[in-house]
């Protein structure tokens, strides 16, 4: 999972927002453990655990080789010279191991809130994002650089943001998304942009058990993500796919469930549709527990997964 990819990112990595419930010592030990497994990248999510920066640096600290990535730092949580100076820091003290992901899908007309807490309207998404970048960019430099720019993704759905993924940054990092979206975004996007994509799976041969985890997963997202819900309709899932639950057409093409063989063809039919990297996002009855067993048993399966000729 770690060879030579070109990237740096290995083949497969671990996407999770579990490490929020975790106190710091269990999750050095996690990121111990999943470096020492194989994955290439440990990728986290940011709401209002840890912040993305803070995270990164307890990740990078317990870590020797894995790169560490936000999936994202959401911009609508603070103020570009913070990140600009923040992501040169961790690009400086540890080379070439930190990835920034940026996203924020609060960014439109309207105030949104989060556990009862207002996130405040930035503009719309693409133009919000470009100017966010053009911002970062324009920040001065007052303390050691890193020796290389820290690489940037975006977290890109539609086709305009793929594209401004593409012209302006390292590329992009699509989340809960099926395999079409992957070779659709890959044809936006051109052969040299980085595509890595979020894969939830369920590692359970029960298939009524698993699938009932699948579903909770995808309609949380489907409920209370707007953004997500349109994406799903622009790849042909409608009304009855939504509407009243997420149909079993629906869930199954967002998680793979099943043995690690199922996962593992997800996987590969990924990289097929011109993914660069997969992180595999474990889903659990429990959200909140660190998936060690799954992620363990998951590593050797996940070993060499190039793109079939």
């Amino acid at each position: 999972m770690t060879g030579d990819t070109g990237h740096g990112l290995g083949q497969v990595g671990v996407w999770t927002s579990a490490f929020d419930g975790q106190p710091a010592g269990r999750v050095r030990e996690a990121a111990s453990q999943i470096e020492e497994l194989g994955y290439g990248a440990i990728w986290y999510g940011e709401a209002f655990g840890r912040d993305a920066v803070g995270q990164a640096w307890l990740l990078l600290s317990a870590t020797r080789r894995v790169t560490v990535a936000s999936g994202i730092a959401n911009i609508a949580f603070r103020d570009p010279v913070a990140l600009a100076t923040a992501a040169r820091a961790l690009g400086e003290a540890f080379p070439g191991r930190y990835l920034l992901g940026l996203g924020g899908h609060r960014v439109d007309d309207t105030i949104h809130h989060l556990d009862g807490y207002p996130i405040p309207a930035l503009g719309k998404a693409v133009s919000t994002m470009g100017s966010y970048l053009a911002a970062m960019d324009a920040v001065p430099v007052h303390s050691p650089p890193p020796e290389s720019a820290v690489r940037r993704v975006l977290a890109a759905l539609g086709p305009k943001m793929l594209s401004l993924a593409a012209e302006r940054t390292w590329g992009a990092h699509p989340y809960f998304v099926p395999v079409e979206h992957t070779r659709w975004a890959r044809e936006i996007m051109g052969p040299e942009a980085f595509l890595g994509v979020e894969q939830a799976v369920v590692l359970d041969t029960d298939a009524d058990r698993a699938r009932e985890v699948a579903t909770e997963h995808v309609a949380m997202y489907v409920a209370l993500a707007p953004h997500q819900q349109a994406n799903v309709r622009r790849l042909g899932f409608g009304d009855d796919d939504i509407v009243g639950g997420p149909s079993r057409r629906l869930v199954d093409a967002i998680v793979a469930h099943g043995d690690a063989d199922v996962i593992r063809d997800r996987v590969r039919q990924h990289f097929d549709a011109g993914a660069d990297h997969v992180c595999i996002q474990v889903l659990t009855a429990d959200p909140a527990a660190l998936p060690d067993r799954e992620w363990r048993e998951l590593a050797p399966a996940l070993r060499d997964l190039a793109p079939t000729p």
